[in-house]
């Protein structure tokens, strides 16, 4: 059947909008200029527009500039954008005008016809967008947007992801391993100090999170145009942020300087960065789990990971280390947005930047595929791996580094000596250090008691 249309009309003319939408004639615009992706606004940024929208409107009924009628369907209106009832009603690709300008009257010109009654008009500039520019509304829902996603998935989950490790690593006190560096073999550690090492990159990257945003919560709402709150209240700014925090629980606060707030996205461009180090993470502890989980007979075999499929359409009984594999290729994919994020953040253009969808956009979908990762990595891979004790122990007891224990004792030189010999000879390091120093077996083996080693000091 065939689309029905109504005509609209802007300052730039008429256009055929479709008959069931919601938007008006400069989201049809937008929709009809920008064809570029197909990638549409994240949920969370219609979120945050839809609170702002309402925050706004509950300012200006304070003010005294918004009859209360008019303020309170456009507060209904903005809730049901909030909620995400309408989604469906905000088409425009991401790749769209720097300033999200379209998106910004995409959700005008919704909450407009939301709020309209057949005895009341809401306009979407006039009413909806009263004391507000787009240019002040994008960037304050990208920080809006990153705060509600951080604080509602991201923290959590890798809060989640650092108890999961520490329980872990707590299992594993006792059980001494190989040391590697240079993925070549090196003093004995255990397993739980491994760990426990993980655990500590996440908590790490949970306090750079959290320390972002101290600087995040800050709003530009109420710099309108170009930072000197032109057509906006005095007092809007610091009401409109009253009401997000009622609405979110969030303490949002005015931009110091509202000049810096249009003109840069410095801290979004911080946030990104503390993103890409828990990527940086997640990274690392992934592929310590690949490594220690390889073989099962050619590769290292400390480890098991839990079975979750077949890992081969050819080879039977094959099994793959699926999860961190996908952590991985999540995280080289944050690594990614924030390089475009940070090239976004360089477009600060005088007293705008222009590139604030592809760093919404961008800094959305880093904060909630780390969310994700950080949450499958925790439970499907570290909780339910399984140790190869036999593995571990056969490669301790034969580790010629364990000579490095008695350098203090018999010095670097002879250490050497005897590790090379045991290396060569693919003899047991205890045998050799017996033919080669004055030791007895007793002491060598106090000295070289893997356990103790663990421990660090001098023998």
């Amino acid at each position: 059947m065939a689309q029905k249309f109504r005509t609209e009309q802007d300052s730039m003319g008429e256009l055929q909008v479709p008959a069931d939408a919601l938007y008006k004639a400069q989201t049809q615009r937008a929709v009809e200029n920008f064809p570029i992706s197909g990638i549409t606004l994240p949920r969370q940024m219609i979120r945050a527009l839809g609170l702002i929208k309402m925050a706004c409107a509950h300012s200006n009924l304070e003010l005294g500039l918004l009859d209360k009628e008019l303020a309170q369907a456009i507060e209904k209106a903005g809730d049901q954008v909030s909620r995400g009832l309408v989604d469906e009603h905000f088409p425009i690709d991401i790749f769209q005008t720097g300033s999200g300008t379209s998106s910004n009257m995409n959700t005008n010109e919704v909450i407009s016809t939301l709020a309209s009654t057949d005895d009341m008009t809401v306009h979407p500039n006039d009413h909806v967008n009263m004391g507000q520019s787009s240019n002040d509304v994008f960037p304050t829902a990208i920080h809006v947007s990153a705060c509600l996603a951080v604080h509602e998935q991201l923290i959590p989950a890798l809060s989640h992801l650092e108890k999961v490790l520490d329980a872990k690593a707590s299992e594993l006190a006792d059980v001494v391993t190989t040391g590697r560096t240079h993925l070549m073999d090196a003093m004995p550690i255990t397993l739980g100090q491994e760990l426990g090492g993980w655990a500590d990159q996440v908590r790490q990257g949970l306090y750079r999170i959290q320390s972002s945003l101290t600087r995040l919560q800050k709003l530009t709402q109420g710099g309108t145009a170009v930072g000197t709150g032109i057509n906006a209240h005095p007092e809007f700014a610091a009401k409109v942020c009253h009401h997000l925090k009622q609405l979110t629980g969030i303490r949002f606060s005015p931009k110091d300087n509202f000049f810096e707030g249009l003109s840069t996205q410095d801290a979004a461009v911080e946030m990104s960065g503390q993103l890409k180090t828990v990527a940086v993470s997640l990274m690392k502890i992934s592929n310590d789990l690949r490594w220690m989980n390889s073989g099962p007979l050619a590769g290292i075999g400390e480890i098991e990971l839990p079975a979750l499929q077949p890992g081969s359409s050819i080879m039977p009984g094959k099994v793959n280390p699926v999860i961190p594999e996908a952590v991985t290729m999540v995280c080289a994919q944050v690594i990614g947005n924030d390089s475009s994020i940070t090239i976004g953040g360089q477009s600060g253009n005088f007293q705008l930047n222009v590139m604030l969808p592809m760093i919404a956009h961008n800094l959305i979908q880093s904060i909630e595929l780390l969310s994700n990762a950080a949450r499958v990595l925790a439970d499907k891979a570290v909780k339910g791996f399984s140790v190869n004790e036999d593995n571990i122990t056969q490669a301790l007891s034969s580790n010629p580094i364990l000579v490095t224990a008695l350098n203090p004792v018999i010095g670097y030189e002879l250490g050497a000596k005897i590790a090379k010999q045991a290396y060569a000879q693919k003899r047991p390091v205890l045998d050799v250090a017996k033919e080669l120093c004055d030791l007895d077996e007793a002491e060598l083996k106090k000295l070289m008691e893997p356990h103790k080693l663990t421990r660090g000091g001098i023998a």
